[in-house]
Parts: C-alpha cells; structure tokens; sequence
C-alpha cells in the first residue's frame, strides 16, 4: 500500500490531510506512540484537545518511573513531550469532534480540519470522577478543584480535605502539606487504599486519615467553607470547616470515540485489546488508561511504543 508522505506544514488546512497514523491523545501512551510510530517510517500526528502531558502533568511528584527518583509531573511530561516533538507534530487544543470509518480509512475531523489515517492509537486517556454530591458543582473554583497541582497553592497556610485515599490523594495530600498548608484524607473504605510507602509518609506527616466515611456535602457562600461528612459505621455526622477541597475518587475512561465504531469496551467502558494493543477493529489501537489495567505512568509509555509497532507491521509490513 502507498504511504501517506508529504510536508506536514504545507498540507495543514489544505484539504484532508493523510497520514499513516493519527494519534489521538497526548499524554505519556500518544506521545510514545508518536516517537515509535515516526521512527519506524511512519507519519504520524498527534491531536488532543488540551494541553500535552495527560493527568500525567498533574501528579505533584512521580517516585516510580524508571531512571527518575523523584520527579514532578509536570516536568517528567514535559521531558516526554520535548522528545515527542523532535519526531512528530503534537497539534494541542485540538479535539477530535468525529471519528469514523469511511472507504477502509479512518476520518477524523477536528474543530481545525479534517485527517485520514491508515490506522488509528487512541490514548485519551481518563478524566477525574465527581462524587455528585452537593456544592461540588457550585463551588468548582471556588475552592473545589481536582488538581492539586494546579490549585494547591492557593491554599498554603489553609486547611484543606482531600476526598478520595487511595495513591493520588494521598500524594495531594503530601503535596500540600510542602506548601505549608493543612491537609485531611477522607477515605471512604474502611483501610488505607494507598500504598505503604503512602501510609509511613502520610503519618510522618501527621496528616488526619479518616477512613469509613462518606462526603455528603460541600458548603460555603462565595467559596468554599466546610464539608459535611457521615460515618459508615451509623455513629453520626461530622463537620469540617476548611478553606478548599480536592476530590481524588478515581477516573472515567474517555472512550467515546472508539465505542462510536463499534470497538469493544469493558463494562467499565475501558478498550478492550490484546496484548499487542489491538482490538477488535482492524487497525485501532488503544494504548494508556483508556485500556483500563494498571493506571502508571510507565506502563502508558509501554502500551504506546507497543500500539504504534503493531501499526508499523499492519500497515507498513503487511500492506
């Protein structure tokens, strides 16, 4: 089959613009992909709608990716995404409007154009859960956020509750504790759900972990001004007045893309693939924490060097 060549930047809003692969998503999974996909003598691109670097940017320090003992977020992605761009265009605040199947092709159309690929690695990713309880609508900014990093100094020298236990709210809560503010864990399972080494920093820290409760509400006037919380155990209420909120209670997978198309989905609407990131429609490939599994930084970085090699063999390879 005949390549899709040409200069990216002449072809740029000049008709459709072909390409091997398109790669939707830019965080750690799309960005790989882009690097093993141009290396491999494909062209590639990579769209997201927001800015590169995924929720992988949001982590206040990342303590487990190879080569880095202790690394911001932020940075580790923006290192990924400099590496990205000496391969493969990353086209931000781009976002794919519609995906179809037309002619044995892929057509993608964005808010700026429209692109044809040969193949397809979907890595959007996951977007944070709301508790949909009330005052999280009302007071998102306003003292509400999901982002520590992004939000976290706002409050130094304030007292903030942290929903949500589990490894990223317990590194939000270390990260606000080092910016001189006064974090609260809420858990609503009844024992830690972050790791050990989450458990001796946290107690290091002197950081309240509340576990067996339930956020019922979050309550203010122009900002935030306390939460409202019920025990599981039926003991009662409590009250905690604080300055701002941050909800860590897990992610929902942005699959909606591939569920139009007809690709498989797991019951928690992640991408099911093999083990070489296919799935079930020829030619898409899924790679990161769209496909469920081990949400880690290193593992999304894994999938998309696998997703874009499995499209170099079934298009370059196998024609």
């Amino acid at each position: 089959m005949e390549l899709f060549l040409g200069n990216v930047e002449e072809k740029r809003h000049e008709g459709v613009e072909k390409y091997d692969v398109i790669i939707v998503g830019a965080g750690p999974a799309g960005l790989t992909a882009g690097i093993y996909a141009k290396r491999s003598g494909l062209t590639a691109v990579i769209l997201d709608k927001k800015p590169a670097g995924g929720l992988a940017s949001e982590a206040p320090l990342v303590e487990n990716y190879p080569g880095f003992k202790s690394i911001p977020g932020s940075e580790l992605a923006n290192l990924i995404e400099e590496h990205a761009r000496e391969y493969v265009e990353v086209r931000e605040m781009e976002g794919v409007q519609d995906l179809k199947i037309e002619n044995g092709a892929f057509r993608v159309t964005t808010e700026k154009g429209e692109y044809e690929g040969k193949g397809v690695v979907l890595a959007t990713g996951t977007t944070h859960r709301v508790l949909g309880i009330k005052g999280e609508r009302e007071f998102y900014g306003r003292g509400l956020s999901y982002c520590v990093t992004c939000d976290g100094y706002l409050f130094k020298g304030g007292k903030v509750a942290v929903i949500g236990g589990g490894n990223s709210g317990a590194a939000a809560a270390l990260f606000l504790k080092s910016i001189g503010a006064e974090p609260l864990v809420i858990e609503f399972m009844d024992r830690y759900m972050c790791e050990d080494a989450y458990v001796k920093k946290l107690e290091e820290e002197g950081i309240p972990y509340l576990m067996y409760r339930e956020t019922t509400e979050i309550f203010g006037d122009e900002k935030v001004k306390g939460i409202r919380i019920k025990k599981r155990d039926g003991s009662g209420e409590e009250t905690y007045e604080v300055d701002g909120v941050f909800i860590y209670v897990g992610l929902v997978p942005q699959s909606e893309l591939a569920r139009n198309i007809g690709v498989e989905l797991t019951e928690k609407g992640y991408v099911k693939t093999d083990v070489f990131q296919r799935t079930n429609v020829e030619r898409f490939y899924a790679a990161g924490d769209i496909t469920g599994g081990v949400a880690q930084i290193v593992v999304a970085a894994a999938q998309g060097a696998i997703a874009a090699l499995s499209a170099y063999e079934d298009i370059k390879l196998k024609g």
